[in-house]
């Protein structure tokens, strides 16, 4: 908030027209300052479960292909590798991807939170404006 408003403060005088675009400005700044690892955060909560998937498909290939070089005459011994493989990649994959969205989502609404209070401060040191020019008129 203190950002903001000393950028208001430099601007009061130059009309209430200036005075908003100036503080919209400088709210959208600290936004995006205060957003710009989260998006990195969803990235790697949307990429995790895919790479778990790929890690499924690529285990359940190396199984088939077991299958295929035995001529179908296998156990479940020899078939555990890749069934193994797969089922863990998945498991990695959503262990990492769970907390991070949950993260994610927590830091989303930590921002959005953050944003009112910038945008109910800055109606609240305008209306100040506001109300200090009108008692230098009287």
């Amino acid at each position: 908030m203190g950002r903001v408003l000393t950028q208001a403060i430099e601007v009061k005088n130059g009309g209430r027209q200036t005075l908003e675009t100036v503080i919209i400005n400088a709210i959208e700044r600290e936004v995006q300052n205060l957003s710009s690892y989260i998006q990195t955060l969803a990235t790697i909560g949307n990429i995790a479960p895919l790479l778990g998937l790929l890690g499924t498909v690529v285990g359940m290939i190396k199984a088939f292909m077991v299958i295929q070089q035995m001529g179908g005459k296998v156990n479940a011994a020899v078939l555990a590798g890749g069934i193994w493989e797969a089922m863990l990649t998945t498991a990695i994959g959503l262990a990492v991807a769970l907390p991070t969205m949950v993260a994610h989502s927590y830091l989303v609404a930590r921002v959005d939170k953050y944003e009112a209070r910038l945008q109910n401060g800055a109606v609240t040191f305008i209306k100040a404006i506001s109300n200090g020019d009108k008692n230098a008129r009287s």
